[in-house]
């Protein structure tokens, strides 16, 4: 059964929240004219932030992280988002001599063996990534819901991040339910994991299914403490770096560890 049939359902202020998440993408657009773009993980959310850009001519630029350990389907979005809205995707990928060396040292397992061994992982394939994404933006956009985890309940539809760089979270207050029920109204392309119970897709190691009645995050990291479920892209560390480290030797290998 598709996600679709199986949760599309319009909270009653539904309206209400599309018309404030349109207006506040338009805002953002106004308010940094040229200089913010979409972060987009390719999941459902960020579909539907994509679809009302290009469904009210925003302008505001899309880009994704191709960590080099996406699903197949995951990294399909994007050709289907340049064919289906006629908008480029900025793709930024890990440095490769980084990547090759932290897999020669530790394995293409390692986010198994550790939590810091995870967060390094994460810190190449995603954080430095990222911080080239917003090196010429003063905003972004994500596709975050307080309703997707405790980690999350807390944020704002507009917040700073680390660097004080604007951060728009437009779709904060919607519902899953919201969700797909926007998906079906508009026939909004996704990834077909979402039809996997696979509800957060990350990288694919770190995915996996959930069952009936588990957390909606439960399936990304599952083998980690819930508080630690997170990549780093949507919480304050002050210590991540901008750039990488001069040596490959400063991440964390299973024997310093």
């Amino acid at each position: 059964m598709s996600a679709i049939a199986l949760y599309a359902k319009a909270s009653p202020d539904f309206e209400a929240k599309l018309a404030e998440t349109v207006a506040l993408l338009k805002a953002a657009a106004a308010e940094h004219p040229g200089k913010v773009v979409q972060a987009t993980s390719l999941g459902v959310e960020d579909m539907i932030v994509t679809d009302l850009i290009a469904r009210h001519h925003i302008d505001i630029a899309i880009g994704t992280l191709e960590t080099g350990m996406l699903h197949p389907q995951t990294v399909a979005m994007i050709g289907t988002i340049e064919s289906t809205y006629g908008l480029k995707v900025e793709v930024y990928q890990p440095v490769q001599e980084v990547a090759i060396e932290f897999v020669r040292q530790n394995g293409e397992k390692a986010m198994y063996e550790s939590i810091d061994l995870r967060k390094a992982c994460c810190g190449f394939r995603k954080l430095e990534p990222l911080s080239r994404m917003l090196a010429s933006r003063e905003a972004w956009i994500t596709g975050l819901r307080r309703e997707q985890s405790n980690n999350r309940g807390g944020m704002l539809a507009r917040e700073e991040d680390d660097k004080g760089r604007a951060k728009f979270n437009p779709m904060i207050d919607w519902t899953w339910g919201d969700v797909w029920h926007y998906v079906s109204l508009n026939k909004v392309p996704y990834n077909p994991l979402h039809d996997e119970f696979m509800p957060s897709i990350g990288c694919a190691p770190c995915t996996r299914a959930i069952a009936v009645g588990e957390d909606f995050r439960a399936g990304r990291w599952w083998w980690e403490d819930e508080k630690a479920r997170e990549c780093g892209l949507h919480v304050h560390e002050d210590n991540v770096a901008e750039e990488l480290p001069p040596l490959v030797s400063s991440i964390p290998t299973k024997t310093t560890i």
